[in-house]
């Protein structure tokens, strides 16, 4: 494929999505006030492919926002509300024996459970025992699910979006950094500004009723996700991305001390990908056709926060991944000439 038709592709796809990405605005904000940030990384999240977990306190509408996107989707959507005693079977779904009446011989037959959806609610992921948590694992990287000895492929797209409270310790149970590591994005809903909480108040009080419309079909989602892909980023910002990364994990060549006396682990190649990937969605919804390293900058916390893991030296400081993640971005130098020529990041690009 030619330069000049790849750019024709890309300039056609920053109209198609931005187009897409402002009718879904709208319609999430007629029900949702505020929120502008978490709105725009959820949709990074569903064009990039990847799945998205929503941490906030109660009364935040995490699962209005997420029920509120999927209805405006055409697409299927499930609601899987994760209690201590659900089962892998109840979300993976399970064969019965059933009689054949033609044959008079009994079979079994696959009923297939709420995975086997387009968007999957995952309501409160961390009130579940980790064998249930477990059962998402393949359906979120692979797109599938064993049953028995039989693979089911599930619909596309494939979107999770899990929710899950961080206050509350009694009856939940931490979700392991495996599983967290399949979540595209980690995104933090935070509390209203005054005037958002007075309209959200006088919106919620009255009759008010809004009609969502749905905007996309799952089949133009796919369209955008095989767009995304296609669009360019330079050397120097993947060379930038992987400077990231590769100075979290701990006492690795190049990892400067500060990350060895605050990290007891960092981030895997997920990471990297996960936030090229979300950087080229990013670049597309800002009316651009490149990537620039200040779209990994503004993404480097959502994908990278869950990734990394704070010591007990940290916390007792009270350093949090967050702030690990802003000292990394302030202390890697975002210029090309700058970049390869710091001496500790060389030793980072020669490992």
């Amino acid at each position: 494929m030619s330069e000049q038709n790849q750019n024709d592709i890309s300039a056609e796809a920053v109209d198609v999505l931005h187009k897409a990405y402002g009718q879904l605005q709208e319609q999430i904000r007629k029900v949702i006030v505020g929120q502008d940030e978490v709105i725009e990384q959820l949709l990074i999240g569903l064009f990039s492919q990847g799945h998205v977990l929503l941490e906030g306190v109660p009364g935040l509408a995490k699962t209005l926002m997420v029920s509120t996107l999927a209805r405006s989707l055409s697409m299927t959507f499930s609601r899987i509300q994760f209690t201590p005693d659900l089962m892998p079977a109840d979300i993976t779904g399970t064969d019965i024996l059933q009689e054949n009446r033609s044959t008079g011989q009994r079979e079994f037959r696959f009923i297939p459970g709420p995975l086997f959806h387009n968007v999957v609610l995952a309501d409160e992921i961390n009130r579940t025992p980790p064998k249930t948590q477990a059962a998402l694992l393949e359906a979120m990287q692979e797109r599938q699910v064993t049953v028995g000895q039989t693979i089911h492929k599930l619909s596309s797209p494939f979107f999770v979006l899990a929710t899950q409270n961080p206050i509350e310790q009694e009856g939940t149970y931490t979700l392991p950094e495996a599983q967290q590591d399949r979540f595209m994005f980690k995104v933090f809903v935070k509390y209203p500004t005054f005037e958002e909480e007075r309209q959200i108040a006088r919106q919620t009080t009255s009759n008010f009723r809004p009609e969502i419309q749905p905007v996309l079909t799952g089949e133009q989602v796919m369209q955008i996700q095989s767009t995304v892909r296609q669009v360019p980023v330079s050397d120097h910002v993947i060379n930038y991305t992987l400077a990231i990364v590769r100075q979290t994990r701990v006492r690795e060549p190049g990892t400067p001390q500060w990350i060895n006396d605050w990290l007891g682990w960092g981030a895997g190649p997920r990471a990297v990908q996960n936030l090229l990937l979300g950087a080229k969605t990013r670049a597309l919804l800002s009316g651009r056709t490149t990537v620039s390293t200040d779209d990994i900058q503004k993404l480097a916390g959502p994908v990278l926060r869950h990734r990394i893991v704070p010591n007990f030296t940290a916390q007792s400081e009270g350093i949090t991944s967050d702030k690990v993640i802003e000292r990394l971005i302030q202390e890697t130098p975002a210029r090309e000439s700058e970049l390869t020529s710091d001496p500790g990041l060389g030793k980072i690009f020669a490992a």
